[in-house]
């Protein structure tokens, strides 16, 4: 896994925020008691959660040191933040009475299970983790085939950088409908769709600056300072050609999938 910057990663906030609103808004628990957000990064929209639902109690897990220290400026009363693996999620951990008793309410988790290899085998974990009745809901890119990472991984490729970057995993998302099947085999009624979102980014080589706050990150943490020098030279000028900057600014599409699965009660 690689290290993340909260800051970099929030610098465009609201445009990686607004498929997590989408997400959340299909969600359709009434007064849950326990909310977890698995992979909940710098936390600013984990706290939105505890405003969406006033009586819940909002647990924020993620992998990444930096980010849960980050996030735990917007701890309260009803918010806490852990370092923690979502494959070993247990709702016993997380020091609420309600989930340890009876499972968690909603389960939310917005582009984190592309970093979990073999991530669709956590699945029927989640799903065991909630209540009858309880809600799962989570978001993956689904831009693997674009530009953006196809020319990343083309690049990591070249001789002068394999050694460090040729053996990443790609992890190229499934189809919405291959997570409606998954979860539709767990007894869950299932609601999933796609999305291709055309992001407008300003600025110089602003691809790029998008890219390096998230995927490109294992590349770029891979390679030592002389080669990534190099790399990210290259990689700029190859963005440059793919996504052609316009008066209005650079298009980035970004094809996002979602699935949101109610537990039987």
């Amino acid at each position: 896994m690689p290290t993340w910057d909260p800051t970099h990663y929030l610098q465009y906030a609201d445009q990686r925020g607004r498929p997590f609103f989408e997400l959340v808004d299909r969600v359709a628990a009434v007064d849950p008691r326990s909310v977890v957000d698995l992979g909940c990064g710098p936390g600013e929209q984990t706290a939105t959660l505890t405003r969406r639902w006033p009586q819940a109690a909002v647990h924020g897990i993620d992998s990444s040191p930096e980010m849960i220290d980050s996030a735990r400026q917007h701890a309260g009363p009803r918010l806490r933040f852990t370092v923690g693996d979502l494959r070993d999620f247990d709702p016993a951990t997380i020091g609420d009475e309600h989930a340890a008793e009876h499972g968690v309410d909603v389960i939310i988790s917005n582009a984190t299970l592309q970093w979990v290899d073999q991530h669709r085998t956590v699945l029927p974990g989640l799903v065991a983790a909630l209540r009858p009745g309880g809600w799962l809901a989570f978001q993956v890119p689904g831009n693997q085939n674009e530009p953006s990472h196809t020319l990343l991984h083309r690049l990591g490729q070249d001789p002068r950088f394999a050694a460090y970057c040729g053996g990443i995993d790609r992890r190229v998302m499934p189809p919405a409908a291959t997570y409606l099947s998954d979860l539709s085999a767990l007894g869950c009624a299932v609601d999933a769709w796609e999305t291709t979102y055309l992001h407008l980014l300003a600025g110089e080589d602003a691809v790029f600056n998008w890219v390096s706050g998230t995927g490109a990150r294992p590349y770029l943490q891979a390679l030592p300072d002389d080669l990534r020098r190099d790399f990210v030279a290259d990689y700029k000028e190859l963005l440059r050609e793919a996504y052609p900057v316009h008066d209005y600014g650079t298009v980035l599409p970004f094809r996002r999938i979602f699935a949101v699965a109610h537990k039987p009660a």
